[in-house]
């Protein structure tokens, strides 16, 4: 049973937990897109998997069938977990605390509202590609429809940013004490999810129309992500030099991770999008270049994110020991993210160009620890729930 009527203990980063948790149904997506062969369409659907089921061997259909499951599983609780997050927010917007959010730096963790929203239409995207059947044969009429949403929650990401940046020009009262972690960057992260949404569309449309709206949103909420980036980056890192870093913020270390992955996968949709609507080819080796670029930087993230929080014990004191603090969701995203760009990585980057062929001794090796950091991300997701949402004891 989740906590009920926090009221002024309740924070927006709380709803990282429901991002987590689509996150990770999405994660599970990665296996059936790359490994079930789907030449006609983008994506696999229901029509590529039932076959597997019915008459694929033995091991395929146990494998395809765990996979729904768990998609069906963790898209359960992401829905679960945004509604309990609305009720809760709901009640915290006519608290005191909610009030002193909205003049203090952390009035930018409202941004985790829309880039939970977009990770909504995402996880209803795949369950419709994988359970509905026949849905390919009416999904240029769900592409509009896909715009619009990713639009709406564009549009309302956009009114909280513009506020919170209004306020502070206006009135100069940013905490520079207060701001020694990369927590602001969670508005970056918020656009990148609204670009790489939009991207979907503007690649995989039939309609040139609908191929350039979905590009040019894309390209537009992912250059508000890249300008704003530098400037929060920037006087983040300087707080932390000067401070050292907020100890129970510590995982926005983290952050580059997941924002990283959604700007480049929303590059390679558009890379498609342009090939498919606008006859602009698309070359193995830039794909090549992009995927191991951006896999490299989440790599040196990750390692220096990591060393930072052993050394700080925060994953002994707040993981495992008597501290708690919402910010902790944020571990789960770096983890999804990390896996799905490196499936991007190998299937895009590695076995289009022949350095890696598909299903060899090589390519299971090499998705090993893909599996291994999927299991503790799902291991962690499952210990935060119970720590911070059930209250269950360390």
């Amino acid at each position: 049973m989740l906590r009920r009527d926090l009221d002024e203990q309740f924070s927006p980063m709380y709803f990282l937990a429901a991002l987590g948790a689509g996150g990770v149904a999405v994660s599970f997506f990665m296996y059936l897109m790359f490994m079930v062969e789907h030449r006609e369409t983008p994506l696999p659907t229901f029509e590529h998997i039932l076959p597997l089921l019915h008459s694929g061997p033995i091991a395929v259909r146990g494998l395809v069938a765990a996979v729904l499951l768990l998609i069906v599983f963790f898209s359960f609780m992401h829905f679960r977990l945004l509604a309990w997050n609305v009720r809760e927010y709901a009640r915290f917007k006519r608290t005191a605390a909610f009030s002193r959010l909205c003049h203090s730096n952390n009035e930018v963790s409202l941004m985790a509202l829309p880039l939970t929203l977009a990770m909504t239409i995402n996880v209803c995207f795949v369950l419709g590609a994988v359970f509905v059947p026949r849905l390919w044969e009416v999904v240029e009429f769900l592409f509009p429809a896909a715009l619009t949403g990713f639009l709406a929650v564009g549009i309302y990401a956009l009114r909280i940013f513009v506020n919170y940046m209004a306020r502070l020009i206006t009135q100069g009262n940013f905490d520079f004490v207060e701001n020694n972690s990369l927590s602001q960057m969670i508005a970056i992260f918020a656009f990148a999810m609204v670009s790489v949404g939009f991207a979907a569309p503007g690649a995989m449309s039939h309609h040139p129309e609908v191929n350039a709206i979905g590009i040019f949103f894309s390209l537009a909420f992912g250059a508000f992500a890249v300008a704003l980036a530098v400037p929060k980056f920037v006087l983040g890192i300087k707080s932390i030099f000067k401070q050292g870093i907020a100890e129970a913020a510590s995982p926005s270390l983290w952050i580059a991770i997941p924002i990283l992955t959604l700007l480049g996968i929303a590059a390679v949709r558009i890379s498609f999008g342009l090939h498919h609507g606008f006859h602009e080819p698309v070359s193995p080796s830039w794909l090549f270049v992009l995927t191991s670029t951006i896999f490299s930087l989440e790599l040196m993230v990750g390692l220096i994110g990591y060393t930072v929080m052993k050394r700080l014990g925060y994953f002994r004191d707040y993981l495992h020991g008597e501290k708690f603090h919402p910010t902790s969701f944020a571990l789960i995203c770096p983890g999804v993210a990390l896996f799905v760009f490196t499936m991007f990585f190998i299937h895009l980057g590695l076995i289009r160009v022949g350095v890696l062929e598909k299903f060899s001794p090589a390519y299971f090796v090499a998705l090993a620890p893909l599996v291994y950091l999927q299991a503790k991300t799902v291991l962690t997701l499952l210990k935060l729930n119970g720590r911070l949402l059930k209250g269950e004891k360390p």
